[in-house]
């Protein structure tokens, strides 16, 4: 048993992509993650929504700004291995006041079969608080789409920046 239902896999990415568009956001930017690709797939497919696809999690920051000044909302998705790639890039929002909404899918936690990832796994959470910005977490289909639902507002209606971590035992176990 993986830890999750063949349900929440095929439900939680069209929750989470019908909630973010209702939350008018229309860019999207992602390192490619086997975690996100559904929702991935669904914001490709999307004619309204910009899917920027990038060579490291940083760009993802600067590709959010660009788009609140531009009078759009965004989404930056990442593994918990890249907050380690973004965190001096953070201070951008924090200092210039504007909001993110960053979907991090968790490694180096249940079922784990790369030591590699432990590290950035432990430090993800405490790097993301330290930097200033506010994280939620789920493990549970139900409680991600209430959890993102409640990130977005925080960042779009509050200008805060928000981090949700999407616990690797929803995700189920990585199979190589």
């Amino acid at each position: 048993m993986d830890g999750r239902s063949d349900t929440d896999v095929a439900t939680w990415p069209a929750e989470i992509h019908r909630l973010l568009k209702a939350a008018e956001v229309r860019q999207m930017a992602y390192v490619p993650d086997a975690g996100h690709t559904a929702l991935i797939n669904l914001f490709q497919a999307d004619r309204d929504v910009i899917s920027t696809v990038l060579t490291t999690e940083e760009e993802g920051v600067a590709i959010a700004a660009g788009a609140w000044l531009g009078g759009q909302r965004s989404v930056l998705l990442m593994q918990s291995s890249g907050v380690g790639n973004c965190i001096n890039m953070l201070s951008l929002p924090a200092i210039g006041r504007f909001p993110l909404l960053i979907l991090v899918t968790m490694r180096g936690e249940w079922a784990e079969f790369n030591p590699w990832q432990m590290p950035m796994s432990r430090a993800t959470q405490p790097s993301l608080e330290a930097i200033g910005m506010k994280v939620l977490r789920a493990d549970t289909a139900e409680d991600l789409v209430e959890t993102v639902a409640a990130a977005a507002d925080l960042a779009f209606k509050a200008d805060q920046q928000v981090a949700v971590l999407i616990g690797q035992r929803l995700l189920g176990r990585k199979k190589w």
